[in-house]
This record gives C-alpha cells, sequence and structure tokens, in this order.
C-alpha cells in the first residue's frame, strides 16, 4: 500500500467557540497529539464570518488564511453556529468547506439540522483531556490524512 504524501503547508483549521476553556483545551489537544496544524480561533459565528469572508481585522487573507476544515459549536453569541453554517453553504466560494460541528448537544434536533445544513460531521464535545486528545488525532487522521479535501 502507498503512503499518502504529506500535506506541503500544515492544514488551517478554524475553531468557532466562544468557551475558553474549550479553545484552550482544543489548543492543548492539537500541541499535545503533536499535530503540525494551524489552528485559528474566533470567539462567535460573527468573527468567523469575518474571518471566512476577509472583513474588518481579518481583511488580509495573508493574515486569515482559507481554513482546510472548520470545527463549529453551534450555542455562540451574536451568530450561532447554525446560522453560520447556513451562510457558508449559501456562499458558492465556501460551500465546500469541510465543517465538523463540534457541540455539547447530544439532541437528535440539533444533530439532524447539522446535517441538513451542510455539516459534514458532528461530534460531541469531549469533556477531558484523553478525550480531546483522541478527537484531535482523529480529525487528524481522518480530514487530513484519507479524505482528499477540495482545493482552497
Amino acid at each position: 500500500m502507498s503512503q499518502r504524501p504529506r500535506r506541503a503547508r500544515p492544514a488551517v483549521i478554524l475553531l468557532a467557540d466562544d468557551d475558553p476553556g474549550d479553545q484552550n483545551l482544543t489548543r492543548r489537544a492539537f500541541a499535545k497529539a503533536k499535530l503540525s496544524n494551524d489552528l485559528r480561533v474566533v470567539a462567535d459565528g460573527e468573527e468567523a464570518l469575518d474571518y471566512l469572508l476577509h472583513r474588518g481585522r481579518y481583511a488580509n487573507p495573508a493574515s486569515a488564511p482559507r481554513p482546510d476544515l472548520m470545527l463549529l459549536d453551534l450555542n455562540m453569541p451574536k451568530l450561532d453556529g447554525r446560522e453560520v453554517l447556513r451562510q457558508i453553504r449559501a456562499r458558492d466560494d465556501l460551500r465546500r468547506l469541510p465543517v465538523v460541528v463540534m457541540t455539547t448537544s447530544q439532541q437528535e434536533e440539533d444533530i439532524l439540522r447539522s446535517y441538513d445544513l451542510g455539516a459534514n460531521s458532528y461530534l460531541t464535545k469531549p469533556v477531558s483531556m484523553e478525550q480531546f486528545l483522541r478527537v484531535a488525532e482523529g480529525l487528524d487522521d481522518y480530514w487530513f490524512q484519507l479524505v482528499v479535501l477540495p482545493p482552497a
């Protein structure tokens, strides 16, 4: 079996999550797993769209590179993750962006609605560092080793 070639650059992952504790846990899990990804963090849905659309402080595409993958919390201030996902899927320039919903909700309604809006995957947020580490490694294995992503 041939090995898939390594990426020429670290994958850019955009984490949209308003909880500083979850942001920190995600950063620590990626660092502990020694993943060579470029994790960018935004704290609400409005900021996520600003990043993706290069508005405001994210106007320079060089300092806000297009993500290869987005991790999206559903329950955020200003604009919730459902609306962010709806707007992403409505835009020709963003609709192919892989979006993994990563949230605390295990409600069937949230799961179904997320997939209806175009989520590629739905994960319940891990609660421990060990679980976060497993999720980080799994995301890296699946999205950046196995899956062929659309070009940015």
